[in-house]
């Protein structure tokens, strides 16, 4: 079978995807599997099609299923205690309700220059939605503002393990481009916002029978500072832990050791667990069994369509096609505009940013002399294009995409719509923030 047969399935299934779940209704789980089997017996007939399936599935369960399900038990915990509205009334004090949105924009970036995207949205769902119940305002346009401001910076800064390794195999200076990677993150950031809030202009605010109960009972609600404890305390561990890989500090000392082992994202959200059930009022084994069930059963479809939109990336990986569509575009000598191009098809195509900007680098390495991009800040240009690249688009075959419909509760639909193409935006502000800049310094 030839790459562009290959090609045109791929986009058919994805196209395929989008009809099942939008149109039919059909669930995300059954649409995923079905198209992702079928892809893969049309596409790799010689293959081991059920191993892909497994295996696409299972990689995506053990690089996220813990986070989920730490996470989930995190925002029922906020939820069911109050302390996810206790946070909100402490900051919409501060803002003010009008700049809601703006405020938890800012937060989501900050938060997300440590941490991952899907890690800090998992954190963070339950203050969305506190936030669009305290403020009015309808919950896409909240949820959809933090989605993208963690985003931004995800994709764009060498904290993150994808840019980190992109840097090291274009030997870019990191210290420089955790610094441009935050600058060129703010004009991504601030045009998925604007693009949000003319999508979302429309949407009706809509309460939330949780939420009203929370509202209710303020002079009940749980102290801010205990309320934070289990969100801020993680992301600082984290960071930690992030900063210490970034230095590449030796962990041969046990403080580094230990501070190491605690800055893993399934520690340090395990260490979250344990803080927020000091919001619990009542400390009972039935209680806190009750919280846990409750956490599971709301994770329990968040793990499974997550798996198979990692199912679906892997079964789109192994055709080849992004491979296939990255050596093409190298030889059309487009300058930075390779580097982008080759991110942004990696990634519609398989799902993964991390994996789209570590893959082009290794296409793009041999072709800076070519491009006119062997130079320091040619390289450092060259990794924000492709970071720009790796924005675009996030879709059905993305996990981060799924945590943040199921998450928020957003239907898959509404997400597309939205968010996804607040990707696409936020992609293409970047590279041409990055083509702009390139005329002064390259």
């Amino acid at each position: 079978m030839s790459m562009l047969t290959i090609s045109i399935l791929v986009l058919l299934s994805i196209i395929l995807i989008v009809i099942l779940t939008s149109v039919t209704k059909l669930n995300a789980f059954a649409s995923l599997f079905i198209v992702s089997l079928l892809l893969a017996m049309i596409a790799l007939p010689d293959r081991n099609v059920v191993e892909i399936l497994k295996q696409g599935f299972g990689s995506t369960m053990a690089s996220i299923g813990f986070l989920i399900i730490f996470g989930a038990i995190i925002a029922v915990v906020l939820e069911k205690t109050g302390g996810a509205a206790s946070i909100a009334n402490y900051i919409l004090s501060k803002t003010g309700h009008g700049r809601a949105a703006s405020a938890i924009g800012i937060t989501g970036f900050i938060v997300g220059l440590p941490i991952f995207c899907d890690s800090g949205y998992i954190i963070m769902s339950g203050l969305a939605k506190s936030f669009s119940s305290k403020a009015k305002i309808a919950l896409p346009f909240i949820a959809f503002v933090l989605a993208t401001a963690l985003y931004s910076v995800h994709c764009l800064t060498p904290t993150h393990p994808g840019a980190l390794a992109a840097s090291g195999i274009l030997e870019a200076n990191i210290g420089m481009l955790i610094l441009l990677g935050t600058l060129f993150a703010i004009p991504a950031a601030l045009s998925a916002f604007f693009w949000v809030k003319w999508q979302t202009r429309k949407t009706p605010f809509v309460e939330t029978a949780s939420l009203q109960h929370e509202s209710q009972n303020e002079e009940q609600l749980p102290s801010v500072q205990l309320s934070l404890l289990p969100i801020v305390t993680p992301l600082i561990l984290i960071a930690i832990g992030s900063l210490l890989t970034v230095l590449k500090v030796p962990d041969t000392h046990i403080v580094l050791k230990g501070l190491a082992f605690i800055g893993q994202p399934i520690i340090a959200l395990m260490i979250g667990v344990l803080l927020s059930l000091l919001l619990l009022k009542e400390r009972a084994m039935k209680t806190v069994n009750a919280v846990l069930e409750s956490a599971i059963e709301k994770a329990g479809p968040i793990l499974i369509v997550t798996g198979a939109g990692g199912m679906f990336g892997l079964v789109i990986k192994e055709t080849g096609v992004g491979a296939y569509a990255g050596e093409f575009l190298l030889q059309t000598g487009l300058g930075l505009a390779v580097p982008f191009l080759i991110a942004s098809i990696l990634k519609t195509a398989q799902g993964s940013s991390t994996v789209a900007i570590i893959t082009a680098a290794s296409f793009v390495v041999p072709m800076l002399p070519a491009l006119g991009l062997d130079s320091e800040t040619g390289k450092l240009l060259a990794m924000i294009s492709m970071g720009a690249g790796s924005m675009m688009v996030s879709h059905a075959n993305d996990s981060y995409f799924w945590v943040v419909s199921r998450f928020s509760g957003i239907s898959s639909n509404t997400t597309l719509k939205v968010y996804s193409s607040a990707t696409i935006v936020m992609g293409i502000v970047t590279f041409l923030s990055v083509w702009v800049t390139s005329l002064f310094i390259l």
